[in-house]
């Protein structure tokens, strides 16, 4: 990646990667739904908000108005060593989840990242319940009662139970019970089911996000956006994306065997893990044209006899998308770190750039040492590239004779050159393929950095402390910006005074786009120059100190 016509190659790569961005947000089209009977529709006017029993309910939950805000009962606060959570006893929705030890910015370490929330522009919270044909059923809408309004995990507690309790006027009593795990992002949600009724119980467990649509941003400031927005895993159609802003359109029905159903955003995610021999439906809403559910429900019934006792529970996964802890969870979590098309290149990057660390312990230097490596799997072809363009320099002062001889006949001056590069046995092009082979690994690496949150807020040296933010001083897009123009120098010069004056100014713009890029993409561009300009400068001695 070491040259004029790279920086062209890039450039134009760039534009097509916005392109295609836009294109597929614009573009991408929510999965198939699956024919319903009409046993399972919502009925007529209903606002889906409490999705429906597999048949038509003796006793219909009531929905609140699409533009009602949540309402909220007493609030159960969480601690644990990984997550603070709060817990709403409206509904015993996962309300509040903050991450203690991703910190909103690197400059505030006291202060947790939110990843849900029930107020604002960005609210996200999981909700769940049960749903049934007869008698009253715990839903998001019930109100339940707790003991204490604090939990802690105390040291040496591997496990924390949190639990509520709702007493239906037919005699059964529901506890819905959420246990928290040390070390761990994963929360089980249950429902213990007391039948003291004279008749069989018999329900069906629910599980649904629901999040307000934000903008992703975009543009030259914010190059190809990470992902926000839901998605889906089924063992027959693996890992699709749910755009929220195309739930409206096209509402998911689907019925399927295990997977998951998560919201996803940049670093972080919010996944229902279910067992993989259960039957449900996927489903999807647009409440208020900015409020979004997506969940699932189960099509097969718990049934249980009076008087006896039974348990219902899932899991629920809300952290970062750290590769480590994906790998431990059901397959396919893995997939919601996403690099796009370039993940066949991208992975093996990361997986690299993940041992490198484990050697060196620090993110920054991994970065060095991975674009040392890909510099030299790359040698023969830059070298390649690098003797096409040394030719190109030892012509130049017979192609500025050509040029004064010709003036302005572009068309005589072209086919001058031609013959001359016949002559000198010279591909004016031969160092156009190493470049183009080489631009993939560059947008798979940049993926790489934009996506891996193990990147988030890593320090480097000095004042680089977030490798995956923009420098804050802009000293690496400053050094990288001299680099570049170190290495136009050692580049033939075009002969065209336009093209001259392009390629003058290239550094310059290449510099001020780079001003806004993750410092270690800024970084790894920088080596790379540092390193291509050594090579190109020993390659063009030895071709120039030939006769």
């Amino acid at each position: 990646m070491d040259n004029q016509r790279l920086f062209l190659f890039f450039g134009l790569a760039l534009v097509l990667m916005l392109l295609w961005q836009a294109w597929e947000q614009e573009n991408a089209r929510p999965p198939d739904a699956t024919t319903v009977t009409a046993t399972s529709a919502t009925p007529s006017g209903a606002t889906p908000d409490v999705p429906q029993a597999p048949a038509v309910a003796t006793e219909a939950v009531p929905a609140p108005k699409a533009t009602e805000a949540l309402s909220r009962g007493s609030r159960l606060e969480v601690r644990t060593d990984v997550i603070d959570a709060v817990i709403d006893t409206q509904g015993g929705d996962l309300r509040g989840l903050a991450l203690r030890h991703y910190p909103v910015a690197a400059d505030k370490p006291e202060q947790p990242f939110p990843l849900m929330q029930d107020e604002g522009s960005e609210l996200f919270v999981a909700q769940s319940g049960l749903i049934g044909l007869e008698g009253q059923y715990p839903n998001h809408k019930t109100r339940f009662t707790a003991e204490a309004a604090r939990y802690s995990l105390a040291d040496g507690q591997s496990d924390l139970r949190v639990s509520m309790i709702f007493r239906a006027p037919d005699g059964v009593q529901y506890i819905k019970t959420y246990i928290f795990h040390r070390g761990s992002y994963v929360v089980d949600v249950e429902f213990e089911v007391k039948n003291a009724s004279s008749r069989e119980w018999s329900g069906y467990f629910y599980g649904q996000f629901q999040r307000t649509h934000t903008s992703s941003g975009g543009g030259f400031m914010n190059v190809a956006p990470s992902y926000t927005g839901g998605a889906i895993y089924t063992p027959e159609n693996k890992y699709e994306k749910i755009p929220l802003d195309k739930m409206a359109e096209k509402p998911l029905k689907r019925q399927v065997t295990g997977g998951w159903v998560a919201m996803l955003q940049h670093y972080f995610v919010g996944s229902w893990m279910l067992p993989k021999d259960e039957r449900n439906e996927f489903y999807s809403d647009v409440l208020d044209n900015t409020r979004h559910v997506l969940g699932f429900k189960n099509t097969n019934p718990t049934k249980i006899a009076p008087g006896a006792d039974g348990r219902i529970r899932v899991s629920l996964y809300a952290g970062p998308k750290e590769h480590k802890i994906l790998e431990t969870l059901p397959e396919g979590m893995d997939l919601t770190v996403d690099y796009g098309w370039l993940t066949v290149i991208s992975a093996p990057l990361f997986w690299l750039l993940a041992a490198i660390h484990r050697l060196l312990g620090n993110w920054g230097w991994a970065i060095i040492v991975l674009t040392i490596l890909i510099k030299a799997v790359f040698y023969p072809l830059s070298a390649t590239s690098y003797k096409s363009m040394a030719h190109m320099r030892k012509m130049q002062p017979k192609m500025a004779a050509l040029k004064e001889r010709y003036g302005d006949d572009r068309q005589k001056l072209n086919q001058a050159m031609m013959e001359l590069y016949k002559t000198e046995k010279i591909n004016p092009l031969g160092g156009c393929l190493p470049i183009l082979i080489q631009i993939p690994v560059f947008l798979a690496l940049y993926w790489v950095l934009l996506e891996s949150v193990e990147m988030r807020q890593a320090p480097w040296i000095g004042w680089i402390k977030d490798l995956s933010a923009q420098d804050p001083y802009y000293i690496l897009p400053i050094i990288m910006g001299v680099s570049m123009f170190a290495q136009q120098k050692l580049n033939p010069q075009p002969v065209d005074p336009v093209q001259q004056k392009v390629f003058m100014i290239m550094p310059f713009m290449f510099t001020a786009m780079f001003l806004f890029f993750p410092a270690g993409l800024v970084l790894y561009w920088t080596v790379n120059n540092v390193l291509s300009i050594a090579q190109q400068w020993r390659i063009t001695r030895i071709v120039e100190g030939k006769k």
